[in-house]
């Protein structure tokens, strides 16, 4: 369910339904809720997750070229709230097999 070979390296991959999802690090991947900048140094994080977020919308963009969907769980949903995590997942598999 692992395929290095598309953008963005998802975390998993659906191939029979053409859904990659990723699960990001509220830290490395900049979540609006709880992601952080770090007061040392920090242009050089600034700098960092900048270029990591942008990375993030040009494997989706490049997915979805390719004609796969994305799903993106952040850390803080799976420790706060796996089952509505795996729901959406669930949710995206079934949107993709009836093709909505």
């Amino acid at each position: 369910m692992h395929d290095d070979a598309l953008p963005g390296k998802p975390d998993f991959y659906f191939s029979g339904q053409r859904l990659a999802v990723f699960v990001d690090g509220c830290f490395w991947h900049g979540c609006p809720r709880c992601g952080h900048l770090p007061k040392t140094n920090s242009e050089f994080w600034a700098a960092k997750l900048g270029r990591n977020r942008n990375r993030d919308r040009t494997a989706k963009q490049r997915l979805l070229a390719l004609g796969i969907n994305t799903v993106r769980i952040w850390e803080h949903e799976l420790k706060n709230s796996p089952l509505a995590a795996v729901a959406r997942i669930e949710l995206a598999l079934k949107s993709q097999v009836s093709g909505t």
